[in-house]
């Protein structure tokens, strides 16, 4: 019996020793960079228990503007020490000789710290290359002079650009074969997101030293630097962002206080984003509280900016002419109109904004062929597939930019509705278009019909500036408006400006001579007992040789507030000084 229970008890301990022994394979063998099922990277942990660090550079892409430089951190020259110089001699008075600042400035704040620091903190004291020379030249070890990478508080274009995050369960969902930097940031809308897997971080760059438990030196004051080995990466994205003009535009938002809309600038040749403003801004430490919504991509009621479609579609299709006249003394059921016009043809038509003109000839197109709005609404560059998409490596149809869809109708029933498919004509009732859209519609027009996709970034490089993936002008598949119906859809928008029956006539002062359309769309909500509205403005400048195509919106305000003219005559000032400075 005795036997029985030795022989029992040594199965048991050679049953725990094997599984003790399994588990310590399984931890320093098999998975090592990827333990349990929240993937966690042993070897990282067990450097970051017994080393002090401080990350130089967090190692994931960054965006640039058109001209390459930085949109999204700024690079500056500092001065690191580390905690263990407080416990040796060092030549404190010639770094602080150098720096012109007194000794004791520097031995405070190392005395003070319990890991490496950036002297100077939130606000680092800038060095020239001069003092970082003569700095390093010292050698001396401990103390570092180095160009560091900052996050940019406040970034242009933001919402369009987007925000990162950690999320490790993501992570590992996008990229199942990685199993380095799991907790580094992954990007989570915008930009960020759809070029996250080029940008994604392959490793820090920092300077390390090993620590005992007081934190002090393990293994002397041998400071290491470490980097990515591939000098190549990560990589970088160029955008098609100007960050002056976007800056310009920032202003002009934030000085006429718009709290919900923005502006949107195209460069008419390259059919690029020059700039982005959505509001309300973007708070960094808090972006989705309100801010992260990039309305220049969302779907909005456009109100009159609509028409244009409208006018396009009756010209093309034969149905007006300038010598057919429309009653304008009548809204769009026959009562009486709230601003008569008399009878006038579709030129004064679009320069009055008239509701009963556009009205008529959505009922007429719709009784023609009830998709004919949508068609025209694609063939003048407003809805389909108007950002940049194509093959890029092994991505099909890779999106530049995750844009909402447009509509014109929400159901067949409303197509067969002649009410319905009055208030269609002026660009309300269903209508949902984006800004982005608007501003194509506009770019497509000055260029006599001409559409092309729309880009936001115009290549993605390596780290030494040269190109990996460059993304090609490509045009819109399908049919266009005619050369014809472009040229006179130029000279009735611009009759809205310079017509003195025109509803922008503020806008005859502007830099630019500018030719566009108004829009005031209702939406249907209220403050208080005040109807609230989406007003507009889209257009494009020079006239005589188009170069830029501009929309502005400002939502939800009422009828005396928030007006659209001055907000887009400055802007367009604003571009003129800057091509003009």
């Amino acid at each position: 019996m005795k036997r029985k229970r030795v022989r029992l008890f040594s199965i048991v301990l050679l049953l725990a020793l094997c599984a003790l022994s399994g588990r310590l394979m399984q931890l320093q063998l098999f998975q090592t960079e990827s333990y349990s099922e929240h993937k966690i990277n042993l070897l990282e942990e067990s450097v970051a228990q017994r080393t002090q660090q401080l990350v130089i550079d967090e190692g994931r892409g960054e965006f640039l503007d058109r001209n390459g430089d930085p949109l999204t951190f700024t690079e500056k020259n500092v001065l690191v020490l580390f905690p263990f110089l407080k416990q040796m001699e060092w030549p404190v008075e010639e770094v602080a000789n150098i720096l012109h600042i007194p000794p004791q400035t520097i031995k405070t704040k190392v005395e003070e710290a319990k890991g490496p620091i950036i002297f100077g903190g939130k606000e680092p004291l800038r060095l020239s290359e001069d003092q970082m020379r003569e700095i390093n030249s010292l050698e001396i070890q401990g103390v570092f002079a180095l160009a560091k990478k900052f996050k940019s508080s406040e970034v242009p274009a933001s919402q369009l650009i987007g925000v990162t995050g950690e999320n490790t369960e993501e992570f590992h969902r996008r990229y199942p074969d990685r199993v380095k930097g799991a907790n580094q940031k992954i990007g989570v809308s915008g930009l960020q997101e759809n070029f996250d897997e080029w940008l994604v971080a392959e490793e820090q760059a920092k300077l390390i030293y090993h620590v005992d438990a007081m934190g002090g030196p393990l293994f002397g004051v041998d400071v290491k630097y470490l980097a990515p080995a591939n000098p190549f990466y990560p990589l970088n994205v160029k955008t098609t962002i100007d960050a002056g003009m976007q800056l310009a535009l920032e202003e002009v938002a934030d000085t006429y206080h718009i709290q919900k809309g923005g502006l949107l600038l195209l460069d008419i040749e390259k059919s690029e984003i020059l700039a982005s403003v959505s509001r309300p801004y973007m708070k960094s430490r808090d972006p989705f509280n309100g801010g992260a919504t990039n309305y220049m991509l969302k779907a909005l009621i456009p109100g009159s900016v609509f028409k244009t479609v409208v006018a396009a579609a009756a010209m093309d299709e034969g149905l007006v002419d300038e010598r057919r006249i429309f009653p304008c003394d009548e809204d769009i059921r026959g009562d009486a109109a709230e601003k008569p016009h008399g009878n006038i043809n579709i030129k004064t038509s679009i320069a009055v904004s008239c509701n009963r003109t556009f009205a008529d000839l959505a009922k007429e197109l719709t009784e023609k062929d009830d998709h004919l709005l949508d068609e025209y609404a694609e063939k003048i560059g407003l809805l389909g597939e108007i950002a940049w998409k194509g093959n890029v490596f092994h991505y099909e149809s890779f999106p530049q930019l995750q844009v909402s869809e447009g509509r014109i109708f929400v159901s067949d029933e409303e197509r067969k509705d002649p009410n319905y498919v009055s208030q269609t004509g002026i660009g309300q009732r269903e209508v949902r278009v984006t800004p982005l859209g608007i501003a194509n519609m506009m770019a497509t027009v000055a260029r006599g019909g001409e559409k092309f996709q729309v880009s936001a970034v115009s290549s993605v490089q390596y780290q030494n500036g040269t190109n990996m993936f460059a993304f090609p002008k490509q045009k819109i598949e399908g049919e266009t408006i005619t050369p014809f119906t472009a040229m006179k859809l130029q000279q009735y928008l611009r009759g809205v400006v310079n017509s003195p029956e025109g509803t922008a006539p503020y806008l005859q002062t502007a830099a630019y001579t500018i030719a566009g359309k108004t829009g005031t769309a209702q939406t249907g909500s209220f403050r208080g007992e005040k109807e609230l509205y989406n007003k507009w403005f889209a257009g494009y400048f020079p006239f005589e040789k188009p170069k830029y195509a501009l929309v502005a919106v400002n939502m939800d305000v009422t009828i005396d507030e928030g007006g659209i003219y001055p907000i887009f005559k400055d802007s367009v000032d604003a571009i003129y000084n800057l091509e003009n400075q």
